[in-house]
């Protein structure tokens, strides 16, 4: 028996925007007519665009998805990236069965269990208890299979002094904790997760993560989980796939699809340069002209930044304050969200005039991966004066191991440590 689970196969979805269905009479009439009585193509798959929310389109008609074909073979854990308006929880209602595709067509073995969104499954006015039974009743398990799990959910949710509460008074956070748990512990075949897990507390998202990676490698169980948390798809999923306006863009392992997707979103940006302070980032308080991350161990400073590089922030600001001194500092993060470390100058006392700044990082220490600037500028006493998040984004490689088979140094650092063999007599230690 083949171990495919989920299979996809030229599916697609199309919508008629500002409509409910297609909008008249006339519409449902002419695609009944020339499909039923005629056996004609649907003259309204003919027309239509990509989904691609950021220009104006011509066409009334949209493609949510295009032409979508993968497989998911049983345990494995599918991540699936991309930005908003991708197709990304379109294609898990599809599979969740609570939409129908336009075209195409999915096979699945195995119950589904879905979490898409907030209270889905749930009934409003039935207890959290009694909900547990519903949603089991609908996976198909026996009241007793359900008993048995019944303690397990309750205590993975943490909402024991509510469980006997209608779910309509509870936090959107309980409500997804004892969502999520019950879709987990009710023995699905195929449990489907969007990004609803981000409603929960940092806690219970860990526990969460850590639930489906039990249920895919000791359950053999599989996972379709969507998420904008990069390293969480990393972490959690083994395949992964990369849409972009209703298309599967590409399909491979979890790191080089985090990479596609993050060099595709135009993200690298090492140079920000804008002479004209009134129209430079900034506010009333400061503008910055200039800043830049530079590859200090060459002479051509935008030359490729290397995991043995030094780097130096450039920052070029005017302060309009009338604080004499103020702070200027970063945060460097991986784009996945992790914060690598954060530094501070020391009090800087020029006003009105543009200042330059310098802070280097050493070479020798980062790892490859994507890193962002966080930049913000205060007072002495710590007040806020301006921060830009995300302002500067780029790249570290390892040139020598990428063209070997040791695969990345494990760590957001990777400092270069002095190692020393003891020459004294081992026997003397004993």
């Amino acid at each position: 028996m083949s171990d495919v689970v989920i299979k996809v196969e030229n599916l697609s979805k199309q919508y008629r925007l500002g409509n409910v269905g297609l909008g008249t009479l006339g519409h449902d009439v002419n695609r009944w007519y020339q499909t039923t009585i005629r056996r004609r193509e649907d003259p309204y798959l003919k027309i239509g665009e990509a989904n691609d929310r950021s220009v104006k389109g011509i066409s009334e008609y949209v493609w949510a998805l295009r032409d979508i074909n993968f497989e998911v073979k049983q345990g494995e854990v599918l991540g699936i990236i991309g930005r908003n308006g991708a197709g990304k929880s379109t294609l898990l209602k599809i599979l969740s069965r609570t939409t129908s595709p336009t075209t195409g067509q999915i096979k699945i073995r195995g119950r589904v269990a879905s979490l898409l969104e907030v209270g889905t499954g749930f009934h409003p006015e039935l207890t959290g208890r009694q909900n547990i039974f519903l949603n089991g009743a609908i996976l198909g398990m026996t009241k007793q299979e359900i008993k048995s799990k019944l303690d397990e959910i309750v205590d993975f949710a943490g909402v024991e002094r509510y469980i006997d509460t209608p779910v309509k008074r509870y936090s959107s956070g309980m409500y997804v904790r004892l969502a999520f748990a019950v879709a987990a512990h009710l023995e699905p075949e195929i449990l489907i997760v969007d990004e609803v897990l981000a409603v929960g507390d940092a806690e219970f998202q860990k526990k969460a993560l850590g639930k489906m990676k039990d249920v895919s490698t000791k359950d053999g169980r599989t996972v379709l989980f969507v998420s904008h948390n990069m390293a969480a798809v990393e972490t959690l999923c083994n395949i992964a796939l990369f849409m972009e306006n209703g298309f599967v863009k590409e399909q491979g392992t979890p790191t080089q699809m985090i990479k596609s997707y993050l060099e595709k979103g135009s993200l690298l940006k090492r140079i920000y340069s804008n002479e004209n302070i009134e129209h430079a980032i900034g506010n009333e308080n400061i503008r910055v002209l200039f800043a830049a991350v530079e590859n200090a161990s060459t002479v051509d400073a935008d030359e490729m930044i290397d995991v043995n590089s030094a780097i130096d922030l450039r920052i070029v600001f005017v302060n309009n304050t009338k604080e004499e001194t103020i702070s200027v500092g970063f945060d460097l993060n991986t784009v996945k969200g992790d914060i690598v470390f954060g530094s501070a100058s020391k009090a800087i006392s020029i006003i009105g005039e543009p200042t330059e700044i310098i802070c280097r990082i050493p070479g020798n220490l980062l790892n490859n991966d994507l890193y962002q600037i966080h930049l913000y500028f205060h007072t002495n006493g710590m007040s806020g004066l301006f921060s830009q998040k995300e302002f500067l984004t780029f790249e570290i490689k390892d040139v020598e191991r990428e063209s070997g088979f040791l695969g990345k140094v494990n760590g957001l650092i990777r400092p270069v440590l002095q190692w020393k063999k003891i020459e004294n007599n081992i026997n003397a230690l004993k």
